[in-house]
Formats: structure tokens, C-alpha cells, sequence
């Protein structure tokens, strides 16, 4: 005679599955807490940029890129250290450019004043600022032919901000309304963006660009 198999008993399975239960749901918190991390990472990046851009225009009456002493302003050794602005109150060009335009010499004005943290070299690779995701953070003008349509002076954008966490980042920094008011999403290419709407809804697997008013 074969001998007997034993089984598993109900009561065993039941632990079983309470346990996998257990450790699914601690996945799911620490993944809920790791995103609340990251939304706030995000939404200091849109409150600490434009301190520093006042701090800059208090110390020298001037915007930082459009800075036309900056020279004199930030280069103690009398050399030209930094790429001077056109000083005309504002700072010229897209927000992702990547190079000979004030929003991009902006960054490199701001650490050669001690006022961020990075490289003051416009050819370093590391120049250029990112978000918690990897995405490119930059400023410029604000108005209808600003990045978004968003008005004010000035627009802080972040690019490749997770769909998931479009909604909650604006619920923190504007209205939740990511299609209207100080802050808008925007899906597609940086410099063509589409921004969500009626006919372009928010898709948490996409990728986003975030755009706020300072």
C-alpha cells in the first residue's frame, strides 16, 4: 500500500494567506509613503527656486540670467566668470534650454552667488538641475506664450513627474486642478507639450511636465 500524503490543513492555508496578506499590504504602504516623499521632494523644488530668485534680486537688484553686471556681481577675481544678461527685468528663454539663454545661465549666476548648490560650469553634464525623477527643472517668463499658458513674471516647470503623482503634487501646491489655475500638467515632447484637458486626460502611467507660477 502507498503511504498516506500528508496536506495542508484550512487552518495552515488561512496563515498562509495572512501572511502573504500582511507583507502585500506593507509593500503597498511603504510604496504609498515613498511617493509622499517624493511628491514633497517635488513641491520643495517649486518653493525653494523662487526664495532663491528674490534672494538673488536682493542682493544685487537684479534676476539672476539677466543679470547684466554679473561680472562684477559674482566674479571676484575681476574676471568674466559669468555669462552677463541683457539686464531688461527679464529672464529670456525657454526653460529647458540647454544653453546660451538667460534661463539657462541662471543656475550658474545663483551658485556663483552662494545662494544654490551645484556646478558653475555651463559644460559640466551635471549643470543642469533635476528632480527627484531625473527630470529637467527649469525657469522663465510666465504669460500666454509662457510654457502652459500660465500667467505671472515668472514660471517654474518640472518634466518627467509620474502621472500617479500629478494630482497629488497640485492638490499641495495649487487647487488639485492640474488643466487650470497657478500650476498645469502637460503631457508629450518638452518643448511641445499638451496639456491635460477634457480631450487629454491625466494617465497615471504617463510621464509629466509640471508647470507652477512663481
Amino acid at each position: 500500500m502507498s503511504p498516506r500524503q500528508a496536506g495542508f490543513t484550512l487552518v495552515e492555508i488561512a496563515v498562509v494567506l495572512l501572511i502573504i496578506g500582511l507583507l502585500l499590504s506593507g509593500v503597498l504602504k511603504g510604496q504609498a509613503l515613498l511617493d509622499s516623499a517624493r511628491v514633497k521632494n517635488l513641491a520643495q523644488d517649486f518653493a525653494s527656486i523662487p526664495a532663491l530668485i528674490h534672494a538673488y534680486q536682493d542682493k544685487y537688484r537684479a534676476l539672476p540670467g539677466d543679470d547684466g553686471a554679473a561680472a562684477r556681481h559674482l566674479c571676484l577675481d575681476g574676471s568674466a566668470c559669468a555669462a552677463a544678461g541683457d539686464g531688461n527685468g527679464a529672464i529670456d528663454g525657454s526653460w529647458h534650454a540647454e544653453g546660451g539663454t538667460e534661463t539657462f545661465h541662471l543656475w550658474q549666476h545663483l551658485r556663483l552667488a552662494e545662494l544654490a548648490g551645484g556646478s558653475t560650469t555651463p559644460t559640466d553634464p551635471g549643470y543642469l538641475p533635476r528632480n527627484a525623477f531625473g527630470g529637467r527643472i527649469g525657469v522663465q517668463r510666465g504669460g500666454d506664450a509662457a510654457a502652459l499658458g500660465i500667467p505671472g513674471s515668472l514660471v517654474v516647470c518640472s518634466a518627467g513627474i509620474p502621472g500617479k503623482l500629478v494630482h497629488q503634487l497640485d492638490l499641495g501646491v495649487d487647487d488639485g486642478d492640474p488643466t487650470s489655475g497657478a500650476m498645469r500638467a502637460a503631457s508629450g515632447e518638452i518643448a511641445a507639450p499638451t496639456l491635460v484637458s477634457a480631450t487629454n486626460p491625466l494617465d497615471e502611467a504617463g510621464s509629466y511636465t509640471v508647470c507652477a507660477r512663481l
